[in-house]
């Protein structure tokens, strides 16, 4: 065992590398449900929204899963399990 490995008396030394951080703006912008899915706002749905029809609106206001493409990308950005 190298020497700053090994405790010192009571409490273990820091560990030499550091810890992975999880993406600041993956945070804010994704969630993963109790199952394990990943939900997200839609793209589209923050402005010009005079053109857009009252259905899509309010289709837009639901949060969607990720693609299955993006969840690998995601989950890495979250910090590997997720927040």
């Amino acid at each position: 065992m190298s020497k700053r490995a090994r405790s010192r008396g009571r409490y273990p030394v820091r560990p030499l590398m550091p810890k992975m951080k999880s993406h600041s703006g993956a945070k804010k912008r994704f969630k993963k449900t109790a199952t394990g899915k990943l939900k997200s706002r839609p793209a589209f749905s923050s402005h010009i929204l005079e053109k857009k029809s009252p259905k899509k609106k309010r289709a837009l206001g639901l949060e969607k899963t990720v693609a299955k493409a993006d969840r690998k990308t995601v989950n890495k950005l979250l910090g590997g399990n997720g927040r």
